[in-house]
């Protein structure tokens, strides 16, 4: 089954980009407008399966929008309104006028997640019913040519014709999300829920309720692994869930039931379980609730390590954004394609997709420059002088070699997104060696060894 394809409409770019990235990485499809002119284009151009519509807006508010489309009879998709001004009477409006939600700004990441996975799975109950329109028939496949991707999809088949659970290991941006949509489609599992749930996203005070539900006299709610019953429940960031959810859940798994809270009987589980993290936070997971999830294993390369797919990619991405959000079309020529061969790529297949979109956005010249491209990779960190900017052929030895390796780690760090563990890595050295050579050189990694 394709993935669920939302129109974002905001009037502030920051907030269309990162709504836009957080639901992409979810693995939905996304399209943006930055007002209703835009909003009834897209909607024209290609019928969303959900709508997100800011309240305020520079031509007409959203609220005049959702009426016009409401008298119209279109789109036939849920909409669920934006609001940084949020009052009662708007949301009594907006719900009057068919919104099936309310979400105001500044927007809570497990709040958003939450209400679009709800009005998804509530559109497609009455799908199902008969009143919904023609599904897509589109599904997201890993791309590469070369033989890392070949090996991991041929995997990635064998693996989807078993129940057992699967663990993903990849680095963040790899594309962990794509091959567990992948491995549920591959399963036959078109029709049933792929359901996300993002480690960071449960709170440890009410793990129970997010994963369980709750069955009560006042409340009566499925939780997130009930909602995936017969499909797939992909536990997106497992390295991220807070301990007190990661034993709830390894708990489950070993009985292979659940309570709800405030219940007393038990619901069998009955899902397949997919789950991803990133090999430097392993042991961030229970060692019982990572065995129990790690049956099967497969690993996603980093795009730095499967150079020969980097031209495949631009392409496909330019003309991905070309053909959702209308952005002009721009091609890399090949000097631009080997410079990118040669990037490390620390972000991974997310760098490379926001990278792609900052330049179509910003238009030009139908074949995009090294000079334009430069200008948008990650420069050197500050005061940090360029290596072809230095007289290292005047110095003395020691001398040289010290401010060359000052220069080197300084710009790698740089390169590979602060990421000391990623720069371990990148330069071949152990990290505890090289945390004594950075600080040895005065390269300040205090905050970066905090944030890892």
């Amino acid at each position: 089954m394709s993935p669920a394809h939302i129109l974002v409409v905001d009037d502030e770019a920051d907030i269309r980009s990162t709504i836009s990235d957080i639901l992409t990485d979810e693995g939905y499809a996304v399209t943006v407008a930055g007002d209703a002119a835009d909003a009834r284009r897209e909607v024209q151009r290609a019928a969303p399966d959900l709508i997100l519509l800011d309240v305020w807006m520079p031509d007409i508010d959203g609220i005049t929008l959702l009426r016009e489309w409401t008298d119209a009879g279109t789109p036939d998709c849920p909409v669920v309104i934006l609001s940084g001004h949020g009052t009662v009477e708007t949301a009594v409006e907006a719900t009057r006028l068919g919104a099936v939600d309310f979400v105001e700004k500044p927007l809570s990441l497990a709040k958003l997640l939450r209400t679009v996975q709800k009005a998804l799975d509530a559109a497609k109950r009455t799908h199902q019913t008969g009143r919904g329109r023609r599904q897509r028939t589109t599904s997201l496949t890993p791309t590469g040519r070369g033989e890392a991707m070949r090996v991991l999809r041929e995997q990635a088949a064998t693996v989807a014709r078993r129940p057992e659970a699967v663990l993903i290991v990849g680095e963040p941006g790899s594309g962990r999300s794509t091959l567990a949509q992948y491995i549920h489609g591959l399963a036959g599992n078109s029709d049933h829920p792929f359901i996300t749930l993002v480690g960071g996203s449960v709170p440890g005070e009410n793990a129970a309720q997010v994963l369980f539900g709750i069955g009560t006299a006042e409340q009566n709610e499925a939780g997130i692994i009930e909602r995936a019953a017969g499909g797939t429940l992909y536990l997106r960031n497992l390295d991220e869930l807070h301990p007190a959810a990661q034993r709830l859940l390894a708990g489950a798994l070993e009985q292979g039931s659940f309570v709800r809270v405030g219940h007393a009987d038990t619901v069998p589980i009955d899902v397949r379980m997919i789950a991803s993290l990133s090999p430097a936070r392993a042991d961030k997971v229970r060692p019982d609730l990572l065995s129990r999830l790690a049956v099967l294993e497969l690993r996603v390369p980093a795009l730095r390590d499967r150079r020969e797919d980097v031209s495949e990619l631009l392409r496909e991405c330019a003309e991905q954004l070309v053909e959702r959000e209308g952005l002009p079309f721009r091609r890399f020529g090949l000097t631009a394609q080997n410079r990118l061969r040669n990037y490390p790529w620390p972000g991974n297949v997310r760098e490379l997709a926001t990278l792609v979109r900052r330049l179509l956005v910003a238009g030009g010249a139908e074949e995009i420059s090294l000079a334009e491209l430069d200008q948008q990779l990650a420069p050197p960190q500050s005061g940090a002088t360029s290596l072809v900017d230095q007289d290292l052929l005047g110095m003395p030895l020691r001398e040289a070699r010290e401010q060359f390796e000052r220069s080197y780690l300084s710009q790698q760090l740089a390169l590979c997104g602060g990421r000391v563990g990623q720069l371990a890595k990148r330069v071949g050295m152990e990290r505890t060696h090289l945390y004594r050579k950075l600080r040895s050189l005065g390269i300040d990694f205090r905050q970066v060894a905090e944030d890892e």
